[in-house]
């Protein structure tokens, strides 16, 4: 009778603004904070052991697989931490279930490479010899401003100085520079022209402004090979 009258629905009369206790204590007695400590202790000493098995990984830049793992801890953690009448037993029998079936995954994984790259997935070519795979880009949903701001944040200046650029399975991205650099595509934005004029320009260099794929000035074609962009502007230099 206690179970039932925790977990059955409220009327609509019963809900008063000013009932203070129900906000703050719900409908559990007072006593169950004290109880919520101790779930909450146990679980999180059951959750570290879990976090353990599960291997470093967890605790790194995580592929989208161990993501939805985080993401079902939380929800399998939360039941048996709040809810007076869930034991603790069932929470942690969901957890270890989830456990091995996550070992079992990465063994298959390690295993088989189809299986690998459904769970973990692939990396992707970015950009290849200072020109942007626009067609990856669109796969991955990766904007010019998104990969400019990156790059940027790396210290490159211009495309030229990119010799690779891949998106790797967990999210992140591996930038390889070009040695030597090769006049590209500026990354500088377009909203600080001081420092866009002041970048040393090679008016032999034509590259393409959506991709920029580089072409003699003297032969630069009518629109892009590469991507068919007809929009061309002179290849600049490192600053």
């Amino acid at each position: 009778m206690e179970e039932q009258s925790l977990t059955q629905n409220m009327k609509k009369e019963e809900i008063q603004i000013t009932d203070w206790q129900r906000i703050l204590l719900g409908q559990a007695p007072f006593e169950f904070l004290l109880e919520v400590v101790v779930r909450t202790l146990i679980i999180y000493v059951v959750l570290v052991l879990a976090m353990r098995v599960l291997g470093k990984r967890m605790n790194a830049q995580l592929s989208v697989a161990e993501l939805s793992v985080m993401i079902m801890l939380g929800g399998i953690v939360s039941v048996p931490m709040q809810v007076p009448n869930r034991g603790l037993l069932h929470g942690m029998l969901v957890l270890s279930c989830m456990v091995g079936m996550y070992r079992g995954i990465n063994w298959l994984a390690y295993r088989f490479r189809r299986v690998e790259q459904l769970t973990q997935g692939n990396l992707h070519i970015i950009v290849a010899d200072g020109v942007l795979n626009l067609q990856a880009m669109h796969r991955v949903r990766l904007s010019r401003q998104q990969l400019f701001s990156y790059l940027r944040a790396a210290h490159m200046q211009q495309l030229g100085q990119v010799k690779r650029v891949y998106l790797e399975a967990n999210g992140k991205f591996s930038i390889y520079p070009q040695e030597p650099p090769r006049p590209g595509l500026s990354l500088l934005p377009e909203k600080d022209p001081a420092i866009r004029e002041a970048e040393p320009a090679d008016h032999t260099v034509k590259v393409c402004q959506q991709c920029g794929h580089p072409e003699a000035a003297d032969h630069k074609p009518w629109q892009c090979p590469h991507c068919g962009h007809q929009h061309w502007a002179n290849g600049v230099c490192k600053l």
